[in-house]
């Protein structure tokens, strides 16, 4: 094992243990209380992107192979800015829809109605806003591609060419129809049965995992 695979290992560790110990737990629950968009912003930044460079180590065997990590990391934080008021709209509007009846309900408050509660508004916010995010992270990540990570070349990628270079197949075949239905929803429907104050931090172990998937699944696309 390399010095760099066991530095990743423990930074991934490190993460771990700052999220069970109960003082930095609460400390960052409760920052992500009074600064939501702020730690949405730290904590997507951080995760996703660690996410990125496991997989390009996994593809490729280099950590930092992927071009322009600095652009993906202030793209992934101004994400997850996003998924913090994401997560209160969805949230709050399903709940609301169940209560004026346009949504089905229990009509008791058990296990069995807060799962299906927590189901529906993962179902929801993956049917709507998931695919829309998810152009709009490809789209993103192909112009820091095409400008091989350097700004003034970044600057000067035109939109119908990052279009062309996109493999649409492949993203709507894989990433869209596979991962939603499969990972995305079950997995924000835990998300959605914990106190609101640790969502984002589940949405933030989750970042880890969004960038692996997003990542592998453009290598494996520029590979076929």
């Amino acid at each position: 094992m390399k010095k760099l695979d066991l530095l990743f290992i423990m930074i991934f560790i490190g993460i771990v243990v700052l999220l069970v110990i109960t003082p930095t737990r609460e400390f960052i629950a409760a920052s992500s209380s009074n600064n939501p968009y702020l730690m949405g912003f730290i904590k997507t930044s951080i995760l996703a992107t660690y996410g990125e460079m496991i997989a390009s180590r996994i593809a490729t065997k280099n950590y930092f192979s992927k071009k322009g990590l600095l652009y993906r990391f202030i793209i992934w934080g101004f994400l997850g800015m996003a998924f913090v008021l994401v997560f209160k709209i969805f949230d709050q509007g399903v709940r609301a829809s169940m209560l004026s009846g346009l949504l089905p309900s229990f009509a008791s408050e058990t296990l069995l109605s807060k799962i299906f509660t927590a189901f529906s508004v993962s179902f929801f916010m993956n049917l709507i806003f998931a695919p829309t995010f998810m152009i709009l992270h490809r789209v993103t990540d192909t112009f820091i591609d095409l400008g091989e990570g350097h700004i003034n070349k970044i600057i000067q990628v035109k939109g119908h060419d990052v279009i062309k270079t996109i493999d649409w197949q492949n993203f709507f075949g894989f990433v869209v129809l596979k991962t939603i239905p499969l990972f995305w929803i079950p997995a924000h429907t835990i998300t959605f049965l914990l106190p609101e104050n640790y969502r984002i931090l589940s949405a933030g172990f989750l970042s880890i995992a969004l960038g692996l998937i997003l990542t592998l699944s453009k290598i494996k696309s520029g590979k076929n």
